[in-house]
């Protein structure tokens, strides 16, 4: 079994509700990620439970919860509902030790606006943007123009570039903001900021090493995260020693100005001038072996069960903290 010496034996975590699925545009890869962490804890000799999350009602998620018999609940709920702060609300009500980013965390990295406005306020690079509602951007698409293009379109509060569009002439606004309106009723259009797309893991409050994604497309779109061979990881990215570190650092202040806990990962885009530019923190990154948090780990020494269990310890901890 796995061990590092801070984890304790697998067998002393009680059981495990592995809650994956859920109500969001992102439910298929949630069960895959749910999948992987089931897995990989059977593996270990971990007492767990798989939890399909079906509904985003509160009572009936208490009730499939607190009737479950578990001791804590791993989070692989990506999107809606597993990573805007309710399934943790849900599981504080429960008096249940959880993985990752409590309430408050949680819905500051879902809304893409609030926690730029959180990056703006303490000096991080961030693209421009604007921001639109659905019932009135009718009237205010001259505006969009001033930002320049190419721009970029995209949902809110969405992960998984679900709903985002990059539009290089002021002809492709309209079906930029009627895509990205069919999944919030709120949403982002920033500056395109060319240069080379980043990820960094954050693991334990400390910063993994950096991951650059090139895809074979224009862009990091769904089709190119989730379809193998579009997208081609480079780990640990090629880059100059101090870029790397100053790329770290954005991601690791970016974690901790939103309260993240446990791990996350944030994306980045590397400007041709070399400055990193925050896009978004991701609370409850991709977990199969194959994810970017999960690749990034294994480069310090972490396989994925290990990483696995580390949450569940870090989970139990916290709890314990909280009181």
């Amino acid at each position: 079994m796995p061990r590092d010496k801070d984890m304790v034996a697998a067998d002393a975590f009680g059981k495990i509700g592995v809650l994956m699925g859920g109500p969001s545009s992102e439910r298929e890869i949630s069960l895959k990620s749910g999948k992987a962490v089931y897995e990989a804890l059977k593996g270990a000799g971990v007492d767990a439970l798989p939890l399909d999350i079906t509904t985003d009602s509160i009572d009936e998620n208490i009730i499939l919860i607190g009737s479950s018999g578990i001791s804590c609940a791993f989070i692989a709920l990506h999107g809606r509902f597993g990573e805007d702060g309710q399934v943790q609300d849900i599981l504080e009500t429960l008096k249940m030790p959880y993985t990752g980013s409590g309430v408050s965390a949680s819905r500051l990295a879902m809304d893409k606006v609030s926690s730029r406005q959180i990056f703006e306020s303490h000096d991080l690079s961030v693209p421009r943007y604007k921001v639109m509602h659905k019932g009135s951007y009718l009237s205010d698409t001259a505006s969009i123009s001033e930002i320049g293009f190419p721009l970029v379109v995209k949902p809110a509060t969405h992960g998984s570039s679900i709903g985002l569009s990059i539009v290089r002439e002021p002809s492709g606004i309209a079906r930029a903001l009627e895509s990205a309106f069919e999944f919030d009723d709120k949403i982002l259009i920033e500056e395109y900021i060319k240069g080379r797309e980043m990820t960094v893991g954050i693991l334990e409050d400390d910063a993994l090493p950096v991951i650059e994604i090139i895809p074979s497309k224009s862009f990091f779109d769904y089709e190119a995260k989730y379809q193998a061979g579009m997208t081609e990881y480079v780990v640990p990215a090629r880059l100059d020693e101090a870029i790397a570190k100053n790329i770290q650092s954005s991601a690791l202040s970016a974690h901790r100005l939103l309260g993240c806990f446990g791990c996350s990962r944030v994306d980045l885009i590397l400007s041709e001038r070399g400055i990193p530019f925050v896009l978004e923190v991701n609370t409850i990154p991709g977990l199969t072996a194959t994810s970017l948090l999960p690749k990034a780990a294994k480069i310090v020494g972490i396989d994925f069960t290990q990483l696995c269990l580390k949450l569940i310890r870090l989970a139990y901890a916290n709890a314990k903290k909280q009181g």
